[in-house]
């Protein structure tokens, strides 16, 4: 059966999965990007970007997984783009261009309807206005037996913790301090949602950890 699965999400040391202030030209708030650093250095992520080079080891062994297996995508509509309210038109596609990197069906929650999107390389996002149950439903139909990613947001993430629907967590905490922005973890007991750590691997950028329900 299908995993859900949340793959390199990246925090910051203090739990900040965003920080302050998001906006078009802030996509992941003030400091944010810093959080991703040791992901854009990794041969899977130059690679994805259509570059060559990248570092490898175990930072990239951690990004690989996170494309391992996955036949659906879940985000929530915060993470596909700046627009809220009501869809003004058609011609906000998401932040990746024409050839995004999912290559999958990917299902974007939001209160507002909207045809789905076919894209470049395999990937097509759908809309879906029922909920975080009804989102999982439809990604486990496309994803035919395989896994599931959930790339967040942050409240995108929350919601699934709480509702003990996500079976693995995987965070790397970056050596960033924000101080602000959008908290993932907290006022979340994950012992008690049952989530226990499986694996943890420490690089020069980023502390790995893996967690279990």
């Amino acid at each position: 059966m299908s995993k859900l699965k949340v793959q390199a999400f990246s925090i910051s040391v203090d739990g900040y999965g965003a920080g302050p202030g998001q906006n078009l030209e802030n996509p992941l708030g003030v400091g944010g990007m810093a959080l991703h650093e040791w992901a854009f250095a990794t041969r899977t992520f130059q690679k994805m970007f259509g570059k060559g080079g990248g570092d490898t080891g175990i930072d990239d062994d951690f990004a690989a997984r996170g494309f391992h297996n996955i036949g659906a995508n879940i985000l929530g509509r915060n993470m596909f783009g700046p627009v809220r309210g009501p869809w003004p038109d058609e011609s906000w596609k998401g932040w990746w261009g024409d050839n995004p990197p999912y290559h999958t069906p990917v299902f974007v929650l939001t209160h507002h309807a909207r045809a789905p999107i076919p894209m470049q390389g395999g990937t097509t996002f759908h809309f879906v206005t029922a909920g975080i149950h009804a989102a999982l439903e439809q990604a486990r139909a496309a994803a035919q037996g395989k896994d599931i990613r959930l790339g967040g947001g942050v409240a995108t993430v929350r919601q699934f913790l709480r509702a003990g629907l996500i079976d693995e967590l995987h965070l790397a905490i970056s050596p960033v301090v924000l101080g602000s922005g959008e908290n993932l973890l907290e006022g979340i007991n994950l012992p008690e949602l049952g989530y226990r750590v499986t694996e943890h691997a420490a690089t020069a950028k980023a502390t790995h950890i893996v967690l279990t329900r």
